[in-house]
């Protein structure tokens, strides 16, 4: 009897033990479990294209003054496309325009060379004095000096070295091809936009493709051109009497934000805004009056 009390109390003991070690056993036991995986790493923000620049429209050292400039007497339809260059005169560097430009600016008369004068363009006598000595307008993109009578001269660069593209000599080489790199991907032309959801045309949406007479002050139609429609090309129509324009040499249009831009071969653009009646001025409105009017 007291050996079956014996036996029973040991088989209690040991199921207790059991009972005891194999929660301890568990836990010594690490758990099937993957290890957690470091946290990928942060995309990186791409950084947003820089905004393209404009041309450089007003030249911010000597060697960029040199070109074709538009001098104008404001308020009036005098004016004369002249050229600056870089080689020394007699008083300062030299210029060149027409000889019917003493006519048109009796102020040129007194002109004998130029000097580039704290950022800006300075006509000088014989004698380097001052004739016309500019200063830039707010908008950076014309010159304006007061005479000693008072009136008032516009300098608008036309064609000149600070406005054309860098020289292609100085950029860098494309690099060659890698063989082992895949071809880029032709460019897709995006999706349509379906018609419910493409804004309403507006009557006034921009200027009309066709042909455009320019005129300046009271000359009338002294050029025209013909804006293209389809690919936003300009063409100068032969037979053209307008040297600045002729200088300007536009070659692309668009009309964007309310206004029309006009730009020319070498890159630099100005601006033109509805001015009523299919007619369009230039803005900022500086120098000779300067219209494109819808020619039906």
């Amino acid at each position: 009897m007291r050996q079956a009390q014996a036996a029973l109390l040991a088989a209690s003991a040991l199921i207790a033990t059991a009972a005891i070690v194999r929660p301890a056993a568990a836990q010594d036991v690490p758990a099937a479990t993957d290890e957690a995986a470091p946290p990928p790493p942060a995309a990186e923000t791409l950084a947003a294209p820089p905004a393209p620049t404009a041309p450089p429209s007003l030249p911010e050292k000597l060697g960029q003054v040199p070109g074709t400039w538009d001098l104008s007497r404001d308020g009036t339809n005098r004016r004369c496309v002249m050229t600056l260059v870089l080689d020394s005169g007699e008083a300062g560097q030299r210029l060149r325009f027409p000889a019917g430009c003493r006519r048109a600016l009796p102020v040129l008369n007194g002109v004998a060379g130029w000097l580039f004068v704290d950022g800006a363009v300075r006509l000088v006598d014989r004698n380097v004095r001052p004739v016309l000595d500019f200063a830039k307008r707010p908008d950076q993109r014309s010159l304006v000096a007061q005479a000693e009578g008072g009136e008032h001269y516009s300098l608008v660069p036309l064609d000149i070295v600070a406005m054309r593209p860098a020289d292609a000599a100085a950029a860098p080489e494309a690099a060659p091809a890698d063989p082992a790199s895949p071809a880029p991907a032709p460019l897709q032309t995006a999706a349509r936009v379906p018609a419910e959801l493409q804004p309403a045309a507006t009557a006034s949406a921009g200027p009309a493709p066709g042909l455009y007479a320019l005129d300046r002050f009271q000359q009338r139609d002294t050029c025209r051109i013909n804006l293209d429609g389809t690919g936003g090309a300009v063409h100068i129509v032969p037979g053209c009497h307008d040297s600045g324009l002729e200088v300007f040499d536009p070659v692309r249009w668009r009309y964007t934000n309310g206004r029309m831009t006009l730009t020319a071969k070498r890159g630099h653009s100005i601006d033109l805004v509805p001015n009523g009646d299919g007619r369009w001025r230039r803005d900022p409105e500086v120098g000779t009056t300067f219209v494109l009017r819808r020619v039906d």
